[in-house]
């Protein structure tokens, strides 16, 4: 019994840390893509061809999607909330500031999901502990945006805003996540994301015109890249782990998806961060550890 237990905790958390890798990853991916696809365009192509490689993954395995009314409400409540509307502002934002800063401030999702939880559905326990990660992460996001940022007071603080308002609708989706526990977890992945490009592709196509766009090679691959490896892939270890680890045991990924998310930008895209932007890193990375890292013992890997 206790092995299988060991061995349960030690495949949650691998799969903690290949979300935290997956997610990491989709900044550069972004940052790659906006360069020749406007940001709409480029998220409406990301829901739709991750949705449709998780059908024929459900398709394969042999599941079934619901097809209710009420459960495709969800789905498209889903798709606002994780995809739609934070896609969108990160892929804008990443046109005025660099994807390392992004995936920084993105980092805070745990922060924002704990004080939503304390606040409004109260079904995870408040310690002094995750106050002070709220505390430390605060002072982080404060000190990138309300230092670093105004020497750039223009679209760089406004994407700096975004970015957060982006962070504050996964908290929000992690939480209204749980609602999907009687689903196999690739059921609402493929759903909210088709839900989603049911939204963002008509938008696409009468904000930006796609069909007038010349895109790079480059751009194209990395949209390639971030649909199937950062989305379709993604998707469906982060439904499995609300369910298994909780919303803020899942969102724990927030804090190793930051060195990931930066070293990957570093290496491949050549950015550098400011002394107050590493400085905030910490605080950051600090006040996320603080409320997901477990005091002792195994008790991430239960059912919240």
């Amino acid at each position: 019994m206790d092995i299988r237990q060991d061995t349960n905790i030690a495949v949650e958390l691998a799969l903690l840390v290949a979300l935290a890798t997956l997610w990491g990853g989709s900044y550069t991916f972004i940052k790659l893509g906006v360069a020749t696809i406007p940001p709409v365009t480029l998220i409406a192509a990301r829901t739709a061809v991750a949705g449709l490689l998780l059908v024929i993954v459900m398709w394969a395995r042999g599941i079934s999607m619901p097809m209710d009314a009420a459960t495709w409400q969800r789905f498209a409540f889903q798709a606002v909330l994780n995809s739609v509307v934070p896609w969108t502002l990160i892929a804008w934002a990443e046109r005025h500031v660099d994807a390392a800063l992004a995936t920084i401030l993105n980092s805070a999702g745990p922060i924002f999901t704990f004080l939503l939880t304390a606040i409004v559905t109260r079904h995870e326990t408040t310690t002094p502990r995750k106050l002070f990660g709220v505390v430390a992460g605060m002072a982080g996001i404060l000190l990138i945006v309300g230092v670093d940022a105004f020497h750039d007071i223009g679209s760089g603080l406004v994407a700096e805003a975004a970015i957060v308002a982006a962070t504050i609708c996964y908290a929000c989706a992690a939480i209204f996540g749980r609602s999907f526990k009687g689903l196999d977890p690739i059921a609402p992945a493929a759903g909210s994301l088709l839900a989603g490009a049911a939204v963002l592709i008509p938008a696409a196509l009468i904000v930006e015109q796609p069909w007038t766009l010349s895109p790079s090679l480059a751009s194209v691959l990395a949209l390639l890249a971030l649909a199937t490896f950062s989305t379709g892939a993604a998707f469906a270890i982060y439904f499995r782990l609300i369910q298994s680890l909780g919303s803020v045991g899942t969102t724990a990924q927030a804090y190793l998806r930051v060195p990931i998310g930066v070293a990957i930008s570093v290496a491949f895209l050549g950015e550098t961060l400011a002394r107050t932007a590493w400085i905030g890193l910490a605080c950051v990375v600090l006040g996320v550890a603080a409320m997901t890292i477990p005091a002792r013992g195994p008790a991430v890997a239960k059912p919240s």
